[in-house]
């Protein structure tokens, strides 16, 4: 079973940036193994429902949703299972936890971003 481990959220003015790392672990889950995964950013806002930032496959080929192209660049490292989300120029609007998710059922516990002055 693999395991997935946010971290990097926090609290940041408008216009600020940040950069969210999530980390996937797990008897016998290698880097080899991690590679064949598309990963992917969620976010979820308060009274909101859940929704796609960024995704990028095994080719490594990104997509973004419309409110954050731009501002946000997803990557990966899959020597060390880890999938990154750079964040900049953030506004209040992108103030929620963002979750990351392996393939197709794999979601980690979330990391809480807030945009305030």
């Amino acid at each position: 079973q693999v395991q997935l481990v946010e971290s990097g959220g926090g609290l940041v003015q408008p216009g600020g940036s940040l950069r969210l790392s999530c980390v996937a672990s797990g008897s016998g889950f290698s880097g080899s193994f991690f590679r064949l995964f598309t990963m992917g950013w969620y976010r979820q806002a308060t009274g909101k429902q859940r929704e796609l930032v960024a995704a990028i496959t095994k080719d490594d080929d990104t997509n973004y949703t419309d409110s954050v192209k731009g501002r946000f660049t997803i990557s990966r490292d899959n020597a060390q299972k880890t999938v990154y989300l750079q964040m900049s120029s953030l506004r209040p609007e992108d103030t929620a936890v963002y979750y990351c998710k392996l393939g197709a059922t794999s979601w980690g516990q979330g990391t809480r971003v807030t945009v305030s002055s």
